[in-house]
């Protein structure tokens, strides 16, 4: 089973189980996740959920993306469309979740790992965590409520992150927002032991201890002023006059994404600033990840990372402004409605 759920004491356990494909999600799996939960709300005998993956690689690397590609190349993307709708779905309901929700982010959490983790009430990060919202290197953009989140983390740190993909550990993801809590690894079982006889708070009492430092908060002093700017191009430029070692790595990590994923990602994240609740900005994420579906970039991105693994994507010309402008209009009658 891709995906295992049980009650130990006062906790129900979802466990991701597919180590060797690093928990990738698949549509199964989020219908599965969402059933536990529907039947846990209701049931006084569970007083929190908890979610970890198995193996020793990470809770989830993101979306099945293998899946994603050959559905493009053979159905035009509907299947992944419909999936796309319960997975935001279902990180909706996470974060409204009536019961304290644990998210145990050890290992890698990318992609929709995030939206099953950080939408959480209680998110548990460790020193083996590699977090990041990776999208734009593959023609896509961040989605899964990623760009709710990473709209409200201090300065414009969380835009440094979306366009250039980078991985932060757990320090950072606390300092962002993204995490809570700091329990080194080896704690982990006896966390999960302390949490299903005990409770949430007295496990976290008994096991978390204070994070190491992240270096994001120290980096602002360049992020902030270069990520200012009001195109890409013009971010990019900051980027590289600004004299930092670190602001010229990162001006040449979104040189390599995708042209259109990055002014796509860059609109995403300022509207995503001014909606007033994360299902406004799942409705957003829909429209967009639903016209990416149409934009060779994404098929590109996939191939070249995944598929031949040549790591040289041939992107189309960045994107008009019309264009852009397109990747936000209402999709009809296939909203995804939550706001």
């Amino acid at each position: 089973m891709d995906i295992e759920t049980r009650q130990d004491g006062r906790l129900g356990h979802i466990l991701l189980n597919r180590p060797k494909a690093l928990n990738a999600l698949t549509h199964d799996m989020v219908r599965h996740i969402d059933a536990a939960l529907r039947a846990w709300e209701s049931d006084e005998t569970v007083q929190a959920v908890l979610i970890s993956g198995a193996g020793e690689r990470g809770l989830c690397a993101g979306g099945d993306i293998r899946s994603i590609y050959q559905d493009i190349r053979q159905g035009g993307g509907d299947a992944t469309a419909a999936f796309w709708r319960d997975e935001y779905l279902l990180n909706a309901r996470i974060a409204r979740y009536g019961k304290p929700y644990v998210a145990l982010m050890d290992g890698l959490v990318m992609g929709g790992g995030v939206g099953v983790s950080a939408h959480g009430s209680v998110r548990v990060v460790t020193e083996r965590t590699r977090l990041a919202m990776p999208e734009t290197g593959i023609g896509l953009i961040p989605d899964v409520g990623g760009t709710f989140l990473l709209s409200r983390a201090p300065g414009d740190i969380g835009l440094h992150l979306a366009l250039t993909g980078t991985t932060i550990g757990a320090g950072d993801a606390i300092a962002c927002g993204l995490a809570d809590h700091f329990v080194p690894s080896a704690d982990l079982p006896a966390f999960r032991r302390s949490a299903a006889a005990h409770g949430v708070t007295a496990a976290l009492e008994a096991h978390a201890v204070p994070a190491p430092e992240g270096s994001l908060p120290e980096q602002r002093s360049w992020i902030d002023v270069c990520y200012a700017g009001e195109s890409v191009p013009e971010i990019v430029e900051q980027l590289l006059d600004i004299g930092e070692s670190a602001a010229k790595e990162a001006a040449e990590q979104i040189a390599a994404k995708s042209p259109t994923a990055l002014r796509v990602t860059l609109r995403s994240l300022r509207r995503a600033g001014l909606l007033g609740s994360l299902e406004e900005v799942l409705d957003q994420e829909y429209r967009v990840s639903c016209r990416a579906l149409g934009h060779p970039d994404l098929e590109e991105g996939i191939r070249a990372q995944v598929i031949d693994k040549d790591r040289s994507p041939r992107w189309v010309q960045a994107a008009s402004a019309a264009e852009v402008d397109a990747f936000f209009a209402p999709l009809g009658d296939k909203e995804l409605g939550l706001s």
